[in-house]
């Protein structure tokens, strides 16, 4: 895959929504809530989250090696969305 900067737009959204549905329907997942907690709905354990972050990393181009990462920033597809904007931006 190739590396895909990403701003606001609808679409770049929607594609991210997307990876992120198909990585969870991977785990047998269905249709995610933009606002629901990935973690306490049990959608997102360690493991999923690590998959998370390497695929922002690999196919976002982001970098979430600083150590102020929060994870809690991955715990809803709302804050997924704000995160790739600004780091992106």
């Amino acid at each position: 895959m190739t590396k895909e900067k990403i701003g606001g737009t609808a679409d770049s959204a929607a594609n991210l929504h997307a990876r992120i549905a198909s990585l969870l329907a991977e785990r047998g997942h269905g249709a995610i809530d933009r606002d629901a907690s990935l973690f306490l709905s049990g959608l997102l354990d360690s493991l999923a989250a690590a998959e998370v972050i390497g695929l922002l990393e690999s196919d976002f181009g982001l970098d979430l090696s600083d150590p102020d990462f929060d994870i809690t920033q991955i715990d809803t597809l709302a804050r997924l969305d704000t995160l790739v904007h600004r780091l992106s931006a």
